[in-house]
């Protein structure tokens, strides 16, 4: 076994060599599996049917601060993660000290292990409102129907606890996927929920034997509002068709801090015909009056490859799930709005780019690459993946993101987690730097295989004042505990 004190001591004069910004010490945030007990699921009969169970494993996570009390932050991650697809559960953890001490909570009924009817759960994502009202919206599914739905859960004392499930949505073609959530910070009533659903052919009345043998697609972005703080929420709508023969994934709002308060949705949308769609674009929709209708025509952001396979282990060609969704923040004071995705379209290694808009979403920035991985090194060392977006009280920007630049010849993938940033003319790759290096190295192998070695399709990270706070995955033992949820300060 190697853990992170035998990497740490094998590479931390490499790292002090390096990193020219220190963070605090990484804080375990989650704790042992409250479901070793549960029997709910039928876990035998998952593993019959050919799925492996990580038990420990808590990958994928996101975090949100509440704007009423700074040291009051709550991450949610899945907890104990299948190989073919969600977790037996969703699980958030709560501080009320500014992520000294934190606090796991199991996120109810979502799955039968939290006292709902699913088997599993996916894509955990929270929000703080306004006033501290804090919303979880989760993927659930079953294992042996196409039954799936969006679920919504709301906490109004920081996250200690959370009320009962709201479905959003829900269908049996097993289509929905990658949701997040966002409360609008002006207005406490207002909270969008998005995600991306898969119909194949497409029609509202799509069955497995059509997806089998249809010739079209359509993967459609969804919105769905709640106008009254999340106690119920409106009928779920299309918030951009890319027609068929197309799809769209990762969708995020943003609010912007004008007059009208303008929302984004910021994703990924790929088309195999209709030029100016062909291919794969980060892209931003615009809505002028609070999700009630958007724009048909998408702003482009870049043209990017298609992210899979994506990163890889230089050593064995084994595949790493991560950078496959792009991150979208919003500065409330400037307006800017920031995108940062992972790309392999230079020299076909996968590295971190971002792009600025300094007029709320209109246009664009050339993509530079961000990330400082050295290019000294192997090629496959070079790798960078899984960027995730701050901005501070002043205007910073930071990135965080994963690199492989310690991998050498030795059994294990060490894997370092960093933060880089840039406080002006952030749309020129020299203004990036006093990258600090945030965890790590980790033995990237030891995570969960599912598609890839797994910490998750994307992490979290807040900011208070002129203070970053990520909250990310690393990995530590797959026997045992397969990866956790961490969190440290990088002042």
């Amino acid at each position: 076994m190697r853990s992170l004190i035998m990497f740490g001591a094998a590479c931390a004069a490499a790292l002090m060599l390096v990193a020219t910004a220190a963070a605090a010490p990484p804080v375990v945030a989650s704790g042992p599996s409250p479901f070793s007990g549960c029997t709910a699921d039928n876990v035998a009969a998952q593993q019959a049917a050919g799925s492996i169970l990580y038990m420990n494993a808590e990958p994928e996570m996101r975090s949100t601060i509440n704007p009423t009390s700074p040291s009051n932050i709550v991450g949610a991650y899945q907890q104990d993660r299948w190989n073919d697809g969600g977790a037996r559960g969703l699980v958030s953890s709560w501080t009320k000290n500014g992520g000294s001490t934190w606090h796991p909570v199991v996120i109810p009924g979502i799955t039968k292990c939290s006292g709902g009817i699913y088997d599993r759960a996916s894509d955990p994502w929270v929000s703080f409102g306004p006033t501290g009202n804090l919303y979880s919206l989760s993927l659930s599914f079953d294992a042996f129907d196409n039954h799936n739905a969006i679920v919504a859960n709301k906490s109004t004392n920081g996250g200690e606890s959370w009320g009962p499930p709201l479905e959003v949505t829900a269908d049996d073609t097993f289509g929905l996927d990658k949701q997040s959530i966002t409360a609008d910070p002006y207005n406490p009533n207002l909270v969008y929920a998005v995600w991306d659903r898969f119909l194949s052919p497409p029609g509202i009345n799509a069955n497995d034997h059509g997806k089998i043998n249809a010739r079209s697609y359509v993967q459609q972005a969804w919105l769905s509002r709640s106008t009254n703080g999340g106690a119920r929420w409106e009928a779920p709508r299309v918030l951009y068709n890319p027609g068929t023969h197309a799809w769209t994934i990762g969708s995020i709002v943003v609010v912007l801090p004008n007059a009208t308060h303008d929302l984004l949705d910021g994703l990924v949308i790929t088309a195999d015909h209709k030029t100016p769609l062909l291919g794969q674009h980060i892209a931003v929709v615009r809505s002028t009056d609070h999700g009630v209708t958007w724009d048909k025509k998408p702003t482009f952001i870049a043209r990017i490859d298609p992210t899979f396979p994506g990163p890889v282990d230089p050593d064995n060609g084994h595949g790493i799930r991560g950078g496959e969704l792009p991150d979208f923040a919003v500065d409330p004071h400037n307006g800017n709005v920031y995108a940062a995705w992972d790309d392999d379209s230079l020299n076909g290694l996968d590295s971190i780019f971002f792009s600025q808009s300094t007029d709320g979403g209109a246009t664009w920035s050339a993509p530079i690459r961000i990330n400082q991985t050295p290019t000294n090194i192997p090629a496959g060392n070079q790798q960078a993946f899984t960027a995730t977006l701050g901005v501070l009280a002043n205007g910073t920007v930071g990135v965080t993101y994963y690199d492989l630049r310690d991998n050498t010849a030795a059994p294990g993938l060490p894997t370092n987690a960093w933060l880089v940033r840039c406080s002006t003319s952030c749309s020129n790759a020299s203004s990036w730097g006093n990258e600090a290096h945030v965890g790590g190295p980790f033995d990237l192998e030891q995570a969960a295989n599912a598609r890839g070695y797994f910490v998750g399709d994307y992490e979290g990270m807040t900011t208070s004042g002129n203070v970053f706070q990520p909250f990310f995955g690393m990995a530590v033992d797959r026997a045992t505990d397969p990866s956790d949820a961490f969190f440290t300060t990088v002042p």
